[in-house]
C-alpha cells in the first residue's frame, strides 16, 4: 500500500505540484509575468500531473519550458492536434513531455500536463505571458493575478466538451504561492495597493520611478491577487516602437518593427457637461445560484445578489426623463420586468423597484445566450440609443459563443459589463465590453459595487463617438498594417490602444505621427500624437508579442464567425502567426520533449489531477451542468440542482430600502439598519425631486415637526424636501459623491426648471437645520 504522505487531496490523492512563484515585471502599463510551477513526484510509480488553472484572458503566452534536474527544455508552438500526439506519443515511448493549451470554450483557461515524471524527481516549469494593465476610475492601473478557478456552468447544446477542472475549496489549496512585483515608470510610483495582505513598497531609486512590493507570506488562495498601481502624473498618451527580431525574416511580423499607441482623449468640457436626456437602457441581472454568495469572505452578511439590488436602486434613480429602460434576469432561465422597454415614469419606476426587492439567487444556472438573443431580437426604439449593462458573477463555459453575439450586434447597442466577485471570467467580461463598445468593471474584495457601476452609468449617458477613423503620417519609405481591430469606442480618459507593423527603414531622427478623428455630439474632433520611430530600448519583444496576441484574437473571432463557409485559411493563419511569434492560440498549444533522457520510464502512468482553488461553498453552487468539474469534493448529480431542492445563501435580512414595500420588524429583530444614503436615495422621484412627507424626515435624521417648522414660509414644499435633500448629501457623504452624483444632477435640473423665488432663503435655512454649510453653487443652482 502507498504511504500517502505530504500533500493530498480531499480523495487523499497526493499532490505533485508543491508551490508557485510568480514574478511581475510592470513598465509603465505592460505586464510581464513569469510564474515557476516546481512539481515533485513524491511516489512510487511515474505520475502524470494534470494542472487547469486561469490566467487573464487577454494574456499573450509567450514563453514555456521545463527544467529536469539540470537539463533544460525550451517548449516549441504548435498546432493542437500536432502538439498532443506528439506529447501522447512521447509517453507512450517512455519519454518525458509537457503540454500547455488553451482551453476551446474560454481563453482564460490554460491546461499544463506534466508527462512522466519518474519516482523521486522533481520538475520545474516555467511560464512566461504579457499583457496590458487596465485603466481604472481613479486613473489607478489593475493587475490581476487569478487564483481562483470556479467550475463554470456549460449550457445545454453548447459548443465543445468543456473544460475538466478539479477543485477544492480555497483553504484546502495543498500548494504555496509567493507574488513579487517590480513596477518602473518614467513617471514617479506614487503607491501601490491590493486586495490581499503586501508588506511595505520599496523604492530602488531616489526619484521613486522604479519600486518593488511582495505579497506576504500565507496566501489562503480565496481571492485573486489584484494589484492597484498608481503614478503621480496623470496618463499621458505615448507611443513605444520596438524593432524587430534580426533573426526573423525582414517583411514579416516578428522580422519589422512595432509601435503600440496609448490614446487617452479629452473631449470639450461644454460637451462633457451636457449628459443625454435619451437612450433605451437595458440591465440584465445574473441570478444563478452563486450570486448568493458573498461579496467578500470577511463581509459574509453582503451577499453579490443584495449588492445588485442596491445598485440597480441607485441606477433607477439616475435615469434621465424620457428615457427607456426594462430590466432582465436570468440563470437556468431568463424573466423580465416587462414585456418591453417602457418609458421611465415614476409610475414604471416604482413597478420596477417593488420587483427588484423581490430578487434572489434562485434561478439556477448561467444560461447567459437566451437572455442576450431575446434582448438583441427587439426592435431598436427610434432616437434612444440603446445602452445594455449585465451584470454577472462571469462563471459560465461558452464564453466565445456569448462574445461572439454581442459583436454580432454591436451596431445597435452599447453594452457595459460587471464582473462580480472572485473568479469572475476577465475573457468574459472584457470580451463582452470590447465587442460592444462599451467598458468593463470588476467588482472583488471590498470594492462597493455602485461608484463602478454609476461611473459606466456616466460613459452610457456621454454622447456617443461615432465616424472614428485613424491615419497615419510616416516617411515615404515606411509603410503601415495595423494590427488591431477598428476603435469601435472613445470614452472620456480612457486608454484606447493601437498597434501597428512598420515596414521599411527610415532614418534614426524620423517621426511619425498618428490622428484619431472622431464626431461627438455633432462637433468633429480629433486628437494626434506625434512619436518618433527611432525603437525603444530593453522591451524585448513586449509589443511584438502584444501585437501578434491581438491580431490572432481577431481572426479567431473572424474564423468562428464563418465557420464552415471557408476552406479553413483563416485557421491557417492563426496557427502560422502563432507559430511565428511564438505566442499561444485557441488553434495551437506548447509542446516540450525530453529527447536528451536516454532511460525509458517504465510502468504505467498514474495521473494526478493538480486542484485550484474555488471560494463558493457547496450552498451557492449552480443548478446545472458544471463544465464537467471533476471536484475533489464531488458535486451533487444535475438532479440535485433544481429551484425547489437547491440550498442557497441566505441573504443578509435588512428592512426593505424600496418604498412602498414594508417589512415586519418585529419579525426579524436581528436586521442591521438601514444604509442611511440608499434609505434617502430611495424616497427620490423619477423627475428627481423629493416629497416633504415624514420619511423624509427620518432620513434627515430630524423629526417631520422640526422639518415642517424650517421651511421658509413661501417655499414649495417639493422644493423645500429637494434642496434639504442635497444639502445633506453633499454635508454628510461626500465620500460617496460618485454614487449620487448623477441623481443629484437630475435633483438640481429639476429644481432649476421650477424658477421658485425663494432657492436661497431654503439653502440658508437648511444649513441651519442640518448644522451645514453648503453653499448654493455646490448644489448646482
Amino acid at each position: 500500500m502507498m504511504n500517502r504522505c505530504g500533500l493530498l487531496t480531499l480523495q487523499k490523492e497526493p499532490v505533485p505540484l508543491k508551490s508557485i512563484e510568480v514574478e511581475l515585471e510592470v513598465r509603465d502599463h505592460v505586464a510581464t509575468v513569469v510564474s515557476t510551477l516546481n512539481y515533485e513526484n513524491k511516489e512510487d510509480k511515474p505520475l502524470e500531473a494534470v494542472f487547469v488553472f486561469p490566467l487573464p484572458g487577454d494574456a499573450a503566452v509567450c514563453h514555456f519550458s521545463a527544467k529536469i534536474g539540470q537539463t533544460q527544455i525550451v517548449a516549441e508552438v504548435k498546432e493542437k492536434q500536432k502538439a498532443r500526439e506528439e506529447y501522447d506519443d512521447a509517453l507512450s515511448s517512455g519519454q518525458q513531455a509537457f503540454l500547455l493549451e488553451e482551453s476551446d470554450q474560454s481563453p482564460d483557461i490554460f491546461s499544463l500536463s506534466v508527462g512522466s515524471l519518474p519516482p523521486g524527481e522533481s520538475a520545474s516549469i516555467r511560464l512566461e505571458y504579457v499583457t496590458e494593465l487596465s485603466v481604472q476610475a481613479d486613473d489607478g492601473l489593475r493587475f490581476c493575478l487569478p487564483a481562483v478557478l470556479n467550475p463554470r456552468y456549460q449550457p445545454q447544446g453548447s459548443e465543445g466538451a468543456g473544460v475538466q477542472v478539479t477543485s477544492v475549496p480555497a483553504s484546502l489549496v495543498p500548494y504555496s504561492l509567493s507574488f513579487s512585483a517590480r513596477v518602473s515608470s518614467p513617471r514617479p510610483v506614487s503607491k501601490v495597493e491590493s486586495n490581499c495582505s503586501l508588506d511595505p513598497l520599496q523604492y530602488l531609486n531616489t526619484d521613486q520611478t522604479q519600486a518593488t512590493v511582495k505579497l506576504a507570506a500565507g496566501h489562503k488562495f480565496d481571492r485573486d491577487v489584484e494589484l492597484l498601481i498608481y503614478y503621480k502624473d496623470a496618463h499621458q498618451p505615448t507611443a513605444v516602437v520596438e524593432a524587430g527580431q534580426a533573426s526573423a525574416e525582414p517583411g514579416s511580423l516578428m522580422g519589422d518593427s512595432v509601435v503600440m499607441v496609448s490614446l487617452y482623449p479629452e473631449f470639450p468640457q461644454s460637451v462633457m457637461s451636457s449628459m443625454a436626456s435619451c437612450g433605451e437602457f437595458v440591465f440584465l441581472m445574473d441570478r444563478s445560484g452563486s450570486m448568493g454568495c458573498p461579496i467578500t469572505n470577511s463581509k459574509q452578511q453582503e451577499t453579490r445578489i443584495s449588492s445588485a439590488r442596491d445598485t440597480l436602486l441607485l441606477l433607477l434613480k439616475s435615469l434621465p426623463m424620457g428615457c427607456y429602460f426594462n430590466i432582465y434576469s436570468f440563470g437556468s432561465g431568463y424573466e423580465h420586468i416587462f414585456p418591453k422597454s417602457v418609458e421611465y415614469s415614476q409610475q414604471t419606476m416604482e413597478e420596477a423597484l417593488k420587483k427588484v426587492e423581490q430578487m434572489e439567487a434562485n434561478l439556477g444556472g448561467t444560461e447567459i445566450l437566451q437572455p442576450l438573443k431575446h434582448i438583441y431580437s427587439q426592435p431598436c426604439i427610434p432616437n434612444q440609443p440603446r445602452q445594455l449593462f449585465v451584470f454577472t458573477d462571469g462563471e459560465v463555459g461558452n464564453t466565445k459563443e456569448v462574445i461572439d453575439l454581442v459583436k454580432k450586434n454591436s451596431g445597435s447597442h452599447r453594452c457595459f459589463s460587471f464582473g462580480i466577485g472572485e473568479g469572475a471570467s476577465s475573457a468574459l467580461i472584457n470580451g463582452m465590453a470590447k465587442e460592444g463598445g462599451g467598458h468593463a468593471q470588476f467588482i472583488t474584495g471590498t470594492d462597493r459595487m455602485q461608484p463602478k457601476v454609476m461611473q459606466s452609468l456616466r460613459f452610457a449617458l456621454q454622447p456617443a463617438v461615432v465616424d472614428i477613423s485613424v491615419t497615419w503620417d510616416l516617411p515615404k519609405e515606411v509603410s503601415v498594417t495595423v494590427l488591431s481591430p477598428p476603435i469601435t469606442a472613445l470614452f472620456q480618459g480612457q486608454r484606447s490602444l493601437i498597434y501597428a507593423q512598420l515596414s521599411g527603414q527610415s532614418s534614426e531622427a524620423a517621426e511619425g505621427c498618428v490622428t484619431v478623428k472622431y464626431s461627438l455630439a455633432g462637433h468633429p474632433s480629433e486628437n494626434q500624437l506625434h512619436f518618433s520611430l527611432s525603437p525603444a530600448e530593453d522591451t524585448g519583444l513586449t509589443v511584438h508579442r502584444l501585437g501578434a496576441r491581438t491580431l490572432i484574437r481577431s481572426l479567431e473571432m473572424d474564423e468562428r464567425e464563418n465557420r464552415g463557409q471557408q476552406d479553413g485559411g483563416v485557421k491557417e493563419k492563426v496557427v502560422q502567426l502563432s507559430v511565428q511569434s511564438g505566442v499561444s492560440s485557441s488553434f495551437t498549444a506548447f509542446i516540450a520533449v525530453n529527447k536528451d533522457n536516454s532511460e525509458m520510464i517504465q510502468g504505467p502512468l498514474v495521473r494526478r489531477n493538480i486542484p485550484t482553488p474555488r471560494v463558493f461553498a457547496m450552498a451557492c453552487r449552480k443548478m446545472a451542468r458544471p463544465m464537467l468539474c471533476m471536484d475533489a469534493a464531488p458535486f451533487p448529480a444535475p438532479s440535485a440542482f433544481m429551484p425547489n431542492s437547491m440550498a442557497k445563501c441566505e441573504r443578509t435580512a435588512k428592512e426593505s430600502i424600496f418604498r412602498g414595500v414594508v417589512h415586519d420588524m418585529a419579525a426579524a429583530p436581528e436586521q442591521p439598519p438601514r444604509d442611511p444614503l440608499l434609505h434617502l436615495v430611495s424616497l427620490q422621484g423619477a423627475s428627481g425631486c423629493w416629497l416633504l412627507d415624514p420619511a423624509l424626515a427620518t432620513a434627515l435624521g430630524k423629526t417631520n415637526e422640526e422639518v415642517e417648522k424650517s421651511k421658509p414660509e413661501k417655499a414649495n414644499s417639493e422644493v423645500w424636501a429637494t434642496i434639504l435633500a442635497l444639502i445633506w448629501l453633499h454635508g454628510f457623504k461626500m465620500d460617496a459623491k460618485d454614487e449620487w452624483e448623477l441623481l443629484a444632477m437630475k435633483a438640481a435640473s429639476w429644481l432649476r426648471a421650477q424658477n421658485a423665488p425663494c432657492v436661497t432663503e431654503c439653502v440658508d435655512a437648511g444649513n441651519v437645520l442640518l448644522g451645514c454649510s453648503v453653499k448654493k453653487e455646490a448644489l448646482g443652482l
